[in-house]
Parts: structure tokens; sequence; C-alpha cells
């Protein structure tokens, strides 16, 4: 009884990545394209990924999140990413039991707003599409292996660099 009333019952629970995935995008988030995607968790501030790839291809804030020309293997594809955040919710079952025996000697509630707890993650989703507009990180796209390898780099750069002009130098 006593660990019934200490304990708490998920609602939702964002997935914990360790480094990188591939995932269906749409499975991930609905709001997303249906198309795989590169998955990592984003420590860094809001907007961090965007000043990174903004600065390192020079987009000068154009198109800064969808169909960025990035050249592998002196071959074209085209990336877009998604900045999403998933959440874990929980119902705490101590607060709703205390407020109930308050409520039933005639007190108000003082624990409602602690019902509940909330723990978000934010992500970086990238898609890549090939010239001919083929999904580059569906399993069966020739080209996935070379792809993934250069987002691992991409993603690697963007956790190692703070002045993101660095990154731009880097490319010329």
């Amino acid at each position: 009884m006593i660990l019934l009333f200490y304990s708490c019952i998920p609602l939702r629970i964002a997935p914990k990545i360790e480094g990188d995935k591939i995932v269906q995008a749409k499975k991930f988030k609905k709001d997303l394209p249906n198309c795989y995607g590169f998955v990592f968790e984003d420590k860094k501030k809001a907007d961090e990924f965007y000043n990174f790839i903004n600065t390192k291809y020079n987009l000068k804030h154009s198109n800064v999140d969808s169909n960025v020309p990035i050249v592998i293997n002196k071959k074209t594809f085209y990336m877009s990413f998604f900045e999403r955040e998933r959440i874990s919710k929980t119902l705490n079952l101590l607060p709703i039991v205390v407020d109930a025996g308050l409520q039933t000697k005639g007190n108000d509630p003082i624990f409602e707003d602690n019902y509940t707890s909330r723990d978000g993650y934010w992500y970086i989703v990238i898609s890549v599409r090939d010239a001919e507009i083929k999904d580059c990180l569906d399993p069966n796209h020739p080209e996935q292996a070379i792809v993934i390898k250069h987002l691992k780099k991409i993603k690697d750069e963007y956790f190692s660099t703070t002045n993101y002009v660095e990154a731009y130098l880097k490319m010329k």
C-alpha cells in the first residue's frame, strides 16, 4: 500500500535516444512527413541547430530547415530538419490521495497543480532526399550508409562547435 502512494503512473514516455537513431518520422511525431528520419536528442538551446545549419551552409536565413543542398561524394542531396519536443507525463498518486483526504474533511485541495508531472526532451529529426526525391534514409536506398555517415559527422560537429562561424570555415 505504501508503494502505491509513493508511485507514479506513466501516462506518456518520451524516448531516450543515446546517440542517434533511424526511425520512421511519422511514427516518431505525427506531424512529421512520412519518411525515415535521423533522430538525436538536442541538449542545446532552442534554435541552436537552425543557427548551426544556417551558418555552416551560409544560407542567410533562407530555407534553412528545408531542402538544404549537401554534397556527399560529389553528389548533391537535400536535407530537411525538424525540431520537435516529446514529453513524459506521469500521474502522481500521493498528491491526489492527500487532496482527497482534505476534501473529505471539508478543506480545499492544496496539491492540484501536482497531480501530474511533465518532463520534455527536444529532438532533431533530419530527412534526406536525393535528386529524384527518393528517401535516402530508407533501408532500401543504395546510398543510405554514406548519408547516415555524413549525418553523424554533422551531428558530431554541431555538438562540438560553439562558434558556428567555425563550422562555416571548416567547409571552405
